[in-house]
This record gives C-alpha cells, sequence and structure tokens, in this order.
C-alpha cells in the first residue's frame, strides 16, 4: 500500500481520537513526520530534504496535543517516525510520556547548544531544539513607557494594578517562562510574583497571544505577555488593522540588566517505535543543516538554535543581539508539574 503525501488527521470524540490509519512504510525512501508545524517554508525545507535523500516525507499535521494524543492511542502501532513540536514543555511532557527514542548524533550534539537539548541519558538525547523564540512583553505606548516594563518583575509591580493582561497562565507557553523563573528567583519569589499578576490583571486570563497584543492597542489592558513571532507577524502584516495595532503598541526584551529574556524553542525527536529510525536520525540531523535552519526558524519569524544561518527578518532585526537566559530548557520544563500547583495556589486561571 502506498502512504499519501498527507496522511488525514485524527477526528475527536468524547472518548478521545477516532484515527484515520496511516499504513506502516517499510521502505528505506519513506519517513512518517507527525507535526505540530504549519508554515509556508516548511514545504521548501521537506521538498529540499527529499531531493537531497531521496526520502519521501508523508506528513500528520495537527496541534501538540493532537499529536500526543494520537501518539498514546497508538502505541507500538504507531507509524510515526519523527515528532515536531513547538514548546519545551510540550517535549518534556512527550518524553516523560515515553513518546520518544532517544539516540546518539555527533553531528547534533556538535550542532546544537546544550540549553536547547533534552538531557542525555545512557542511550542518547531524547529531543532537540531547532529553533528559538523570546517572551516579550508588550505595552501600550500612550500610557506606559519602556522603563515602566523592562523586566518581568514589573509585571507584578503595584504600578500596573489592573492593567495586565495574559493568556491563560497553564498555557505551555506561559508553563515555560514560570519555569524559568522559578529557576532564576526561587519558588517563594515566583509564588510571591504570581500572585501579583494576578492582582494586576485587567480581566481574567483568555484568548491567545495575538488577541493579549490587540487588547493592549485597544486599551482594554496597558501590558501583556507575548511570544516574538505573534508580534513580528503582525509587523509583517501588510493588513491595515494590524498595522494600526503595531502603531500603538511598544515591544521589550524583559531583564536585559539582569538574566536576560526567556528563550523556548520548537524542536523535534525520534518517535518511540519509529520504524525507519535511520532516516528519522537523517532528518533530524538535516534540521539543524544551515539551509534547514534559514527554513526552520524563517518559517515562524523564530531564531535558529546553531549559529551562523542568516536572519533575514525586519520585524526582529531592530531587537538585535539581545541578552538572553542561558538556562538549559530542559531544567525549565521539569519546573512545570510544580509550576501548575502554584498558579493554583495564586488563582491564577
Amino acid at each position: 500500500m502506498k502512504l499519501t503525501r498527507r496522511a488525514a488527521l485524527p477526528i475527536a470524540t468524547g472518548l478521545g481520537l477516532a484515527l484515520v490509519s496511516l499504513p506502516v512504510a517499510a521502505q528505506e525512501d519513506v519517513l512518517n513526520l507527525y507535526s505540530a508545524r504549519h508554515y509556508q517554508t516548511d514545504e521548501a525545507l521537506y521538498t529540499n530534504f527529499t531531493k537531497a535523500t531521496g526520502i519521501k516525507i508523508n506528513r500528520v499535521d495537527t496541534d501538540d496535543a493532537g499529536l500526543l494524543a494520537r501518539l498514546k492511542t497508538e502505541g507500538a502501532a504507531s507509524p510515526a517516525d519523527v515528532i515536531l513540536l513547538v514548546d519545551a514543555a510540550r517535549l518534556a511532557q512527550a518524553e516523560r510520556d515515553g513518546l520518544f527514542r532517544p539516540f546518539k548524533s555527533a553531528a547534533l550534539e556538535a550542532a546544537i547548544p546544550a540549553q536547547y537539548r533534552a538531557e542525555a541519558g545512557p542511550n542518547g538525547t531524547a529531543w532537540w531544539g531547532f529553533s528559538t523564540r523570546a517572551r516579550m512583553i508588550v505595552f501600550n505606548k500612550a500610557s506606559l513607557s519602556r522603563a515602566d516594563v523592562a523586566r518581568y518583575e514589573d509585571l507584578a509591580d503595584p504600578k500596573l494594578k489592573g492593567k495586565v493582561c495574559t493568556r491563560s497562565g497553564s498555557h505551555p507557553y506561559n508553563l515555560s517562562l514560570f519555569g524559568a523563573l522559578n529557576e532564576h528567583w526561587g519558588s517563594a519569589a515566583l509564588q510571591t510574583w504570581l500572585q501579583g499578576v494576578v492582582t494586576n490583571m485587567a480581566r481574567a486570563p483568555k484568548g491567545g497571544d495575538t488577541d493579549q497584543i490587540r487588547a493592549v492597542a485597544s486599551g482594554e489592558c496597558q501590558v501583556a505577555l507575548t511570544n516574538s513571532y505573534y508580534w513580528a507577524r503582525l509587523v509583517l502584516s501588510s493588513k491595515p488593522e494590524d498595522q494600526a495595532v503595531v502603531e500603538k503598541v511598544g515591544a521589550v526584551m524583559p531583564n536585559q540588566a539582569s538574566f536576560g529574556t526567556h528563550m523556548n524553542i520548537a524542536g523535534g525527536a525520534m518517535a518511540r517505535h519509529a520504524r525507519n529510525p535511520a532516516a528519522a536520525q537523517r532528518f533530524l540531523e538535516y534540521l539543524a543543516s544551515p539551509q534547514a535552519q534559514a527554513y526552520f526558524a524563517n518559517g515562524n519569524n523564530e531564531w535558529p538554535t546553531v549559529a551562523g544561518p542568516p536572519m533575514n527578518n525586519a520585524a526582529l532585526q531592530p531587537f538585535g543581539s539581545f541578552k538572553r537566559e542561558t538556562i538549559p530548557v530542559a531544567a525549565v520544563a521539569k519546573n512545570t508539574v510544580k509550576v501548575q500547583q502554584m498558579l493554583d495556589q495564586a488563582g491564577f486561571k
């Protein structure tokens, strides 16, 4: 049986997922990819890999939660060879759930900085980061200055009471940030900060990062957190309504005078039950090549994890060589369970 170019997506049911099966590929020239990435430039990424290696890529495209649920349901029958996810917390959770197959790769160890990959075990490394994004602060330029929101600490300052808006504290993007702050400050200080942020909220958490930016522009609130690529999408948009938002909102890379801005990753791993592990490793190593890094990062307005590939992103270039935090994302991701408990204690929905 021949695999299709794109596999059908799972259909949600009350009990979980009704799966449309992918036949298992026995050929050495086929790679089954489960991807939470949905960017136009990825088409060139995959096409170039096939041209260079002769290995065809068949994909399941859906969100992180859907992919992980599908992998758990499929179990040992899963045809997946490679999994691409878009947050360190999700990568770490999948590792804890036993969904990845660690492996050793001298090429990836040389290319990917240790802070952007899982801690190596006896069988190798479970996952690797291929692009980074910053957790920024955005503010209403009519009511606040850059100095008012230069640090994550400022979000809990009483001066911002009634001015902060945010998405759910339990969303992986926030869990990863809070896990990083736990590493920087310790649990007691983080708990106090979380309570301060809750006290400063203009409204209950809701929506995604773009919704927070728009709320800042509209005056519903005055300051918010966002991943850098959401900001970049608005900056690069040709829509008048998006440009009107950008005109009213300023963006800050926080904590430049201390530990630096929190950086999260998008990354990949070999599936635990990969039928074609050699092709899976070859593909993951390809993602660390200069050409692939440029596609991978620019596809979602991010920065490469590998040093060297050029960045030609007009929305990100103004931030220059800002200071990034240096703690390993693997250590950050380990804090997510503890952080969730702290959120519950603070009443951070």
